[in-house]
């Protein structure tokens, strides 16, 4: 019986993910299902393409879904991360390895011993931020952990941005990925150590004070740190380190303005009753009433950067909001969508840098790793191609027997990291160290 992988999935991340897996089918004689809830997106993905074919599919139809996981060799969740699980069930049942790009959450973890069981490989966080984040870092604390180096310090900073030729907004930025995460960043606020003390920041800190950081090729970005680091320093074995966080990468004057949104709680996610014709700017003129956050907008727009960011928002439109929206976290979220949509030659730009101080016979070091890479077009971006092709690649390292593994992993073990790593350097998505003494 011929091999077959199912995708679950043909959503904007999905794009490189197809097109590479569709390469590796024809020269493997593999056969791929791709599985969508809009059976057009799935067709527009494929493009008749040989080796496989498109299903629409209602993935809460328990039947038609387990119908189609019974089918396959591995299966491939290209889903939301809500809807993981009921995919991780079926395989498990249905005795079929997973990949996907989404967190290990708690229902994953209460299935890990069964997987382990029936000799199954359930592959998680296997995209960019999780996933090249997790490989990169690993291997390089790894390196120097083997020469005997002890680890003093891990800063790992990531984002995704907009490529200069095509920063085209006040903001700095387009979306190339979930726009509802991008809506809801900093809303958990941050935990992180530095100089040996837990730091935490309410969401009210987040975006003030970011610091900067200088990028090779790229010149200076900022960060902001990124919920619960603390819960990564058992995943890379850096346990007792007095530094250690990670980040999101944003352009200094993005994080200026995104201040001044969560100042003016437009990221808020109370509903309310509305008009049905509600307008973008009675809304506005409402909230910042109801609010009494007149001082508050007259204080952000005396800098004329911050200014000239709302005011590319087009606040003051008379368009009638969607009656399905009522929020101002969904609102805002709506408008953004269209304001910082990818126009079609746009290329979006994917960062990563890992910052790791140690001591090596009584010398102290930095090291820095970086990664830059830009995307092609609206559709072929940095975003789709670093998330995507970690995962499509796992898939083929595992079928063609160089991950043997059972069980429930995230890629930071070298039997992961080693086959993809390599594979992504081939591809053109490789680090670039600077090491210096301090």
């Amino acid at each position: 019986m011929a091999i077959q992988i199912l995708i679950i999935g043909a959503g904007k991340s999905a794009t490189v993910l197809i097109n590479y897996l569709q390469q590796r089918a024809v020269e493997n004689d593999w056969y791929i299902v791709l599985a969508d809830a809009d059976a057009n997106v799935a067709e527009n993905k494929w493009k008749n393409a040989p080796n496989g074919h498109t299903i629409g599919i209602a993935i809460e139809d328990n039947e038609k879904r387990k119908a189609i996981i019974s089918s396959a060799t591995i299966v491939i969740s290209m889903l939301p991360a809500a809807l993981h699980f009921l995919v991780a069930k079926d395989c498990l049942a249905l005795e079929k390895s997973l990949f996907t790009a989404s967190y290990v959450d708690d229902n994953m973890k209460s299935i890990a011993h069964e997987i382990k069981d029936k000799d199954l490989l359930f592959v998680c966080e296997m995209g960019l931020d999780p996933g090249i984040d997790h490989m990169s870092a690993m291997e390089l604390v790894d390196r120097i952990k083997q020469k005997g180096g002890q680890i003093t310090g891990f800063k790992s900073h990531c984002g995704g941005l907009i490529a200069a030729e095509s920063d085209t907004n006040p903001w700095h930025y387009k979306i190339s990925w979930n726009p509802r995460n991008i809506i809801l960043a900093g809303k958990t606020g941050a935990l992180y150590i530095e100089s040996g003390k837990k730091k935490m920041l309410e969401y009210n800190s987040i975006f003030t004070n970011t610091p900067l950081i200088a990028i090779p090729s790229i010149g200076n970005l900022t960060y902001y740190p990124n919920r619960d680091s603390l819960a990564y320093m058992e995943t890379y074995q850096l346990q007792g380190i007095p530094n250690f966080v990670r980040t999101t990468l944003r352009n200094v004057e993005f994080c200026k303005g995104w201040n001044a949104i969560v100042q003016l709680q437009l990221t808020t996610e109370t509903t309310f009753n509305r008009n049905e014709h509600l307008t973008i700017i009675k809304w506005m003129d409402q909230h910042i009433e109801q609010n009494k956050l007149q001082k508050v907008l007259k204080t952000l727009c005396k800098d004329p950067v911050i200014e000239n960011q709302l005011e590319y928002l087009e606040l003051d439109r008379a368009i009638t909001i969607p009656s399905n929206l009522n929020t101002n976290a969904s609102i805002l979220q709506w408008i953004l969508e269209d304001k910082w949509k990818l126009a079609p030659s746009d290329k979006d730009m994917v960062v990563m840098m890992h910052e790791i101080t140690y001591t090596l016979n009584h010398k102290a070091y930095l090291v820095q790793s970086s990664m830059v890479l830009k995307g092609k077009n609206e559709l072929e971006t940095a975003m789709a191609t670093t998330v995507g092709l970690p995962l499509a690649m796992a898939a083929c390292a595992y079928l063609q027997g160089e991950i043997k593994l059972s069980g429930l992993y995230i890629p930071t073990t070298p039997i992961i990291y080693k086959p993809i790593l390599k594979r992504l350097a081939a591809a053109g998505i490789e680090f670039q160290e600077n090491e210096m003494a301090l």
